[in-house]
């Protein structure tokens, strides 16, 4: 299977969540690596029968108020995907949901080489990753462009398939609904954000609110995101 940067074609409008339960969670020791405020990781962990998540965050700062939510089924660790606190083939599945493109390029082939480590024999990484294309991502782009540190992860993540570090389990395409009531939703939702550093001046704003009014005439509107998701298999 040739591995594809973006998919012009998606027919498939999911939420991710869905994804994930056709995946057998159940008995499962399972990481999730940048695990931000641990929504996701909630979800895995208390949706199925004894179920495991070691959740790693690199953010000290979410990490104790992650600690502070005290899941019975979620060990929470201050770590990077680079430097994986966690033994060797002891995970089931590794799950990294829009984090991938994160990590420093620099550092990008090591953590796959410490997800390889951390996975059983024959265990599976789950990554996620947005794709720069469609509307939603144009507004997006005007003020926090991924385009290039997202081409930089999608290279990796098919180096470690092309160098026989994992197997291409399978590659699917989907896209997600995102509705917005008016702009000032859209600029709550994505531009007052934290990863978000830019500054935009008011010159950016008005042009970021001319492209969003050009969609519906300013009104309410469900925008279509589109994900790339690697199911990669440890080659043993």
């Amino acid at each position: 299977m040739k591995m594809k940067l973006l998919e012009t074609n998606i027919t498939q409008t999911i939420n991710e969540d869905y994804l994930i339960e056709t995946l057998n969670l159940d008995n499962k020791t399972m990481l999730e690596l940048g695990c931000g405020k641990a929504i996701m990781t909630r979800k895995i962990a208390n949706n199925g029968i004894n179920r495991k998540v070691i959740a790693c965050e690199v953010d000290e700062n979410q990490h104790k108020l992650n600690l502070a939510l005290n899941e019975k089924n979620i060990e929470f660790k201050l770590c990077g995907a680079e430097n994986i606190d966690v033994e060797d083939n002891s995970i089931d599945i590794v799950f990294m949901f829009k984090s991938f493109h994160h990590i420093p390029a620099e550092f990008m082939n090591k953590a796959l080489d410490e997800i390889k480590r951390v996975l059983k024999p024959s265990g599976f990484a789950y990554i996620s990753e947005p794709l720069h294309q469609g509307a939603q991502n144009e507004l997006v782009a005007m003020f926090h462009n991924e385009e290039e540190v997202r081409k930089k992860a999608f290279e990796a993540i098919k180096n470690s398939v092309d160098t026989n570090k994992f197997k291409l389990f399978k590659e699917i395409f989907f896209q997600t609904e995102v509705y917005y009531e008016n702009f000032n939703d859209f600029e709550n939702k994505q531009m007052n954000v934290t990863y978000n550093e830019v500054s935009i001046t008011d010159e950016l704003k008005s042009k970021i609110k001319e492209k969003f009014d050009s969609y519906n005439n300013g009104d309410e509107i469900t925008l279509l995101k589109p994900f790339r998701v690697d199911i990669l298999q440890k080659i043993v």
